[in-house]
This record gives structure tokens, sequence and C-alpha cells, in this order.
């Protein structure tokens, strides 16, 4: 079987091809009530991004690895190589207009997010990036995604409403101030937007995955390379 991950030995049960889209929401909602209530409370939204990121992850591999659905959520070595080559390519892309328009931003007497810069570097939390872009593209590019399309939802209406809810989750679980969540969410629209027509395009989450990783990247540089290079 040609898949990414290997799926476990044992005959795979019958699958439900709409099943995604609802476990996709109830952890969405899960998460999204969690953080409502950590807001209002000493622990913020800490446990809701905890649940999120170790959630979407254990959800994605028991779906595919219960249903053998690897296929299914677009975690296949079926063009793969295409998928990486988009990815990375458009996400290149991405990152260096990112980084160039924080080069000029920081020249122009603007300052680093502190928050951000609080989280990733003083708690360290940038070593977990690798996690955070997987539970996302797992969760949004793939069992909702993959849903959604299941339930015979038009494919651009999927890539708007996945793009547009990928947006408001940085509300819920971001554990910084609003005006740093508000910046998160624009940086997730051509993440969500590009990321879902590349999986369109190649029926590889993969895809979206390297532009993902590329675009923290240049996130990570934005915080600690670019401010020292604009002095």
């Amino acid at each position: 079987m040609s898949v990414w991950l290997v799926p476990a030995a044992a005959a795979p049960a019958a699958a439900d091809s709409r099943r995604p889209a609802r476990l996709a929401a109830g952890l969405i909602g899960l998460v999204w009530a969690l953080g409502l209530l950590g807001h209002f409370t000493v622990v913020r939204e800490w446990p809701a991004l905890v649940v999120y990121v170790l959630g979407s992850i254990a959800l994605t591999l028991w779906y595919c690895r219960r249903y053998d659905a690897w296929a299914a959520i677009g975690l296949t070595r079926r063009n793969l190589r295409a998928a990486l080559l988009w990815g990375g390519l458009i996400g290149g892309a991405l990152m260096l207009l990112d980084m160039g328009n924080t080069f000029i931003y920081y020249r122009n007497g603007g300052v680093p997010l502190a928050e951000m810069e609080r989280i990733l570097v003083g708690m360290r939390m940038a070593y977990l990036f690798p996690l955070l872009v997987l539970a996302e593209e797992w969760l949004w590019r793939g069992m909702l995604f993959a849903g959604l399309l299941a339930r015979g939802v038009n494919r651009h209406v999927v890539v708007i409403v996945t793009t547009l809810l990928y947006m408001a989750n940085h509300y819920a679980v971001a554990p910084v101030g609003m005006a740093e969540r508000g910046l998160m969410a624009v940086m997730a629209l051509p993440i969500g937007l590009v990321g879902g027509y590349l999986v369109l395009r190649t029926r590889n989450t993969w895809a979206s995955v390297a532009l993902h990783t590329l675009t923290m990247i240049s996130m990570l540089a934005d915080v600690f390379i670019l401010p020292a290079l604009a002095r």
C-alpha cells in the first residue's frame, strides 16, 4: 500500500467518508470552548492549545489507522514529489515575501511582537513548531477538508470555509494579546488558501505541510534574525 505512514496490520473497519468532518468539528468545538473558558481565567488559552495540537495529531492518526484512510486524508506517497515541490516553491516565495516585509517594518521603527517573542524565545516554544504544523495541516487541510469534500461541498467553498475557520482558530488557542492574534490570523490567510488549493491539485496533504513549514521558518526569522539585521 502506498502510504506515507504505515497503517496497522489488522484489516481496517469500513469507513464513512463523511465521518472526518464530524470528528474534526467536534475537536474544534472542544478547543474553542476551552479557549473561551481559559481566556477568563489564569490558565488563559494554554489548555486549548495543548488539546488542539495533541488532539489533532492523535485524532488523525487514530482515524487513518482505524479505517485505513491515509490516502483519503491525503497522507500518502501519491503525488508526493509534486506536492513537496509545489509546496516548497510557493512556501519559499511566501517566506521571502514575509521576511522582506518584516525587514522593512523593522527598518521603519517597528518593534518585535513582545508576547510572541516571550513565548518563542523565553519559553522555548519554538522547538514545538514541527508538531504545530502537523497538527494544523492534518486537521484543517486533512480531516476537515477531506470530510467536507466527501459530503459533496463545492471544492472552492471547502477551501474558503476551512481557511476562515483556521484563521478564527488563532483567537481561540493563541495565548497572546488580541493584536498579535489578529496578525497571526492574517498570516494564516495565505496558508489556508494556497495550502487548500495545493491539496486540491495534488490530492496530497504534504503539499500544505511543506508550505506551512516554510512560512513557520519565516516567522522564526522574524523573531530571531530580522530585528538584528534591520538595525
